[in-house]
């Protein structure tokens, strides 16, 4: 018979994902949700995210139980880190591979030197304009079901701000990127602007999240690790401590 005395995930936790590529943020909040209902037998316990993530986009989310959830402002204004892959030489109307390439340009006059040089004039503070393919609130809809009907809408542009952009290669078409940014940034906006700036297209072609504040991927939890953890969890009933 299950301890009537709540459980550590009732009680709050914090805790570290690795999202599957292709998942959405709410199918990865569900699925902890179930897990947690149907190995400790709880009818009902909060459990919500500190952030979302594309489902063309992989890598760390926190999500945060019971009491916790409570906390899950603390977490939304800080820094974010990527690994971003760039395609050079096309465009689509999302940004990234959610759409098909829409156009094409000359690509052949990129080098690692512009590349260097058109990145170092995204640091600081920027004026970004968000994606149409995004889930900006728009008359109250959110602006991806315009976009994905033909419908433009107009959008505001973002202050947000790029601490550091380091390039990690440039193996044509593909630039690989390390970035950190502020809450707000889209890095598909970023990934059409550097385009523009280098004087051809690109789009993003890949994304991880590697860390949030000081918060690491490495230490996250993947859906089968966090299975096994609150198994054990349900078996030995520790007092239990944050997942980092």
């Amino acid at each position: 018979m299950l301890s009537e005395k709540p459980s550590i995930f009732e009680q709050g936790q914090v805790l570290l994902f690795d999202k599957p590529l292709y998942w959405t943020s709410f199918d990865l909040v569900n699925k902890v949700r179930n897990i947690l209902r149907n190995s400790l037998g709880l009818k009902k316990i909060k459990v919500g995210h500190a952030g979302t993530l594309d489902p063309l986009a992989s890598g760390l989310m926190i999500i945060c139980t019971g009491k916790a959830t409570r906390t899950i402002e603390n977490y939304r204004n800080l820094d974010k880190e990527y690994t971003a892959t760039l395609t050079t030489g096309a465009t689509t109307p999302s940004f990234d591979l959610e759409t098909e390439v829409d156009a094409h340009f000359s690509a052949g006059h990129i080098t690692e030197e512009l590349i260097r040089e058109k990145l170092q004039s995204f640091l600081g503070e920027q004026k970004q304009l968000p994606p149409l393919y995004s889930a900006k609130l728009v008359a109250g809809k959110r602006a991806y079901e315009y976009a994905r009907k033909g419908i433009n809408v107009e959008l505001q542009p973002a202050t947000i701000y790029f601490r550091e952009l380091e390039l990690l290669s440039f193996r044509p078409p593909e630039i690989t990127v390390r970035i950190v940014c502020s809450k707000g940034a889209y890095i598909r906006s970023f990934a059409r602007d550097l385009g523009k700036a280098l004087g051809s297209g690109c789009y993003l072609s890949a994304l991880e999240r590697n860390s949030i504040g000081t918060l690491r991927l490495g230490n996250a939890y993947s859906i089968g690790s966090f299975a096994e953890y609150v198994e054990q969890t349900r078996q030995n009933e520790p007092t239990g401590t944050p997942a980092f």
